[in-house]
């Protein structure tokens, strides 16, 4: 029964691996999490009562509350997920980016090499550090290529610039002090419990609520798509079986212009909530408008996911066609989640345009 320290676990990604975690594995889980705007205790209903979760809200920066939190459960490894994550929050406010992916990485990093210390040498062999970060380092892709572990750092805005600066500073307390720390880059997530901001999820509930579905530039800006729990999986596979020191990318081979997953939302909705369209519509395509392109908007992300395939045997289970709907029949059947955030945190408008 591994004891994991997850940071960021009321977010997004992490939530969806804490439920992971408590349902398919016997792990026992230490939830590190600021509860900032995007983190969403709600996230953790379904495992809020297990006797193998438990929460603490503390911000990363925190080193003494890092250290004690560290030092009282005794962590077999630690899954950092915590950070800022929105491209266009980091261009109205980048200073968070800084202070929390940089600064916050570095005080883990510190506290976990601090309780490292302290181990058993057979302790400190097992002990695993994976710190999650994007495919966004990488920069920008032409037409053709994958980004691999291999691929230059590139990064091209605030927050991808941030993670990139966390990379460097996890990989140097391997090389330096010794600490066995993971990496993992990953391409575009989405699925439930996606904080309305991000492209699927806003253009889910913008349909819904008959709202233009704004598309930037000419929507031909290319992604590669990730179930979020694809995406779990992977991550629990590196910690269990990666090589210390070693970088995964992890990517579900879905590439899809911004307009094609625009386009594919609103078919679906057609299908499944299509006597829900707004304004006497014929489909909900008639609300996609194109607007003024994000500043600093990258072409295209691809990942090369060989290495997590080959080395540690992992596939991810869903496709596009089957995880995105999945996705848009979870928003219709739980609007108690995404309501709440509608109405007090974040209701659809414009962010990063400078």
């Amino acid at each position: 029964m591994k004891r994991i320290l997850i940071t960021g676990g009321a977010g997004f990604i992490g939530s969806a691996l804490i439920r992971y975690l408590i349902a398919e594995t016997d792990a026992i889980v230490f939830n590190l999490d600021k509860l900032t705007y995007a983190g969403n205790i709600e996230s953790l209903r379904e495992v809020a009562d297990s006797d193998r979760y438990a929460f603490l809200q503390a911000d990363i920066c925190d080193g003494a509350t890092v250290d004690g939190a560290i030092r009282d459960f005794q962590p077999d490894a630690v899954m950092h997920l915590a950070a800022e994550s929105h491209v266009d929050r980091s261009i109205d406010g980048p200073a968070e980016f800084i202070r929390t992916n940089i600064q916050g990485t570095y005080q883990m990093l510190a506290s976990a090499h601090g309780y490292w210390k302290t181990l058993t040498p057979d302790a400190r062999d097992a002990f695993r550090f994976l710190h999650i970060s994007t495919d966004e380092v990488y920069g920008s892709l032409g037409s053709d290529g994958l980004f691999t572990e291999e691929t230059p750092y590139d990064p091209r805005s605030p927050y991808s610039a941030s993670k990139a600066g966390s990379d460097h500073l996890v990989m140097a307390w391997f090389h330096t002090y010794g600490l066995p720390v993971l990496i993992t880059n990953c391409s575009n997530n989405y699925g439930p419990y996606h904080f309305p901001e991000k492209l699927v999820p806003l253009v889910i509930l913008n349909a819904l609520d008959g709202r233009p579905l704004p598309i930037y530039g000419r929507g031909d800006n290319i992604r590669d798509w990730l179930y979020v729990e694809d995406h779990a999986r992977a991550l629990w596979q590196v910690v269990e079986q990666g090589a210390p020191g070693r970088t995964y990318n992890v990517g579900g081979g879905n590439e899809r212009t911004n307009l094609q997953v625009v386009e594919t939302i609103c078919d679906i909705l057609d299908d499944i909530a299509g006597d829900r369209r707004a304004g006497g519509r014929a489909a909900y395509r008639d609300q996609i408008e194109f607007v003024a392109d994000r500043p600093g908007h990258d072409k295209r992300y691809a990942i090369d996911a060989t290495r997590l395939r080959n080395e540690l045997g992992w596939r991810p289970q869903e496709n596009f066609e089957t995880g995105l709907r999945k996705t848009v029949q979870w928003y219709l059947d739980n609007e108690w989640w995404w309501g709440p955030i509608r109405q007090s945190k974040y209701d659809g408008q414009r962010l990063g345009q400078t």
